[in-house]
């Protein structure tokens, strides 16, 4: 009676995060292109600044707060390229910012594991920054701010996650990938796959920026990439020797936690709407 309470306590706790939260998502994607730039940008850095500080607890020594800068202007120079404010130039700044990394750790005389590292720097925003950054070029697609593609796209993301989530728990008995995350199952990910169809279904009924097929093939691109970077996740946590990316989301765990099919996913859309 105890476990079933907590389950039910835990359950409640996760519904109310995730209410929380997309309603937060859903409102500055809608509302305006600054509200989707403030809400998306404090996503990237909180998200980043998780990532250095996991890492962290390994005793590795990437400089965090110069790569969280790195990523955030990242995100605010493409931003601004995407919007037409700026050229596209001016995103080389970013090459010698980030090659001072290398002079930083010359003068670091308690980093015994420099070029490793380093290496953590470059992962952190490539991983976790790029992504985020990457999601501006979807949001002005067509040239000017549109919230339909992002939200159709973060409507599917949580739509698959529900559905495998539910159907892990109801039906799941396939370990899809037990090394690495023992509790999904290919029952699970198969009902996510339903759950983001019909989703993609919906989002082609009422937003008319991309075609029912384009929507399918983005629903697709979710459930493969997306329950990948679930995995990566989950093996970035088993090498780092934590159950959770943090707790900063009730129910949810980190921010890593939250976005790794988004973080994995976005590439892959990316090329997607801009080359296919």
């Amino acid at each position: 009676m105890t476990s079933d309470l907590n389950k039910f306590s835990e359950l409640k706790k996760r519904l109310f995060s995730a209410l929380l939260g997309a309603s937060v998502i859903i409102s500055s994607i809608v509302w305006s292109e600054w509200t989707y730039f403030l809400v998306f940008f404090t996503i990237c850095i909180l998200a980043q600044w998780e990532f250095y500080r996991l890492v962290r607890i390994q005793d590795y020594l990437p400089i965090r707060f110069w790569g969280v800068f790195i990523g955030g202007l990242l995100f605010i120079l493409t931003f601004f390229i995407e919007r037409g404010d700026l050229d596209g130039k001016y995103l080389f700044l970013l090459f010698p910012l980030a090659s001072v990394i290398f002079i930083f750790k010359l003068y670091k005389k308690d980093d015994p594991n420099p070029f490793v590292n380093i290496a953590l720097f470059y992962l952190g925003i490539s991983y976790v920054a790029l992504p985020f950054a990457l999601i501006n070029i979807i949001v002005f697609a067509d040239g000017d701010y549109t919230y339909q593609i992002l939200l159709g796209l973060m409507l599917i993301i949580w739509s698959s996650d529900t559905g495998a989530y539910f159907a892990g728990t109801a039906f799941g008995k396939t370990k899809l990938f037990e090394r690495i995350s023992p509790k999904k199952s290919w029952e699970g990910s198969l009902g996510g796959a339903l759950v983001a169809t019909g989703l993609a279904y919906i989002a082609a009924t009422y937003f008319d920026r991309l075609n029912l097929w384009e929507w399918l093939i983005i629903a697709a691109i979710v459930v493969v990439a997306g329950t990948y970077g679930d995995l990566v996740e989950s093996h970035f946590k088993r090498s780092m020797s934590i159950k959770d990316s943090g707790n900063s989301i009730p129910g949810h765990g980190g921010f890593l936690d939250r976005f790794d099919s988004l973080i994995l996913a976005v590439p892959f859309i990316v090329v997607f709407l801009k080359l296919l």
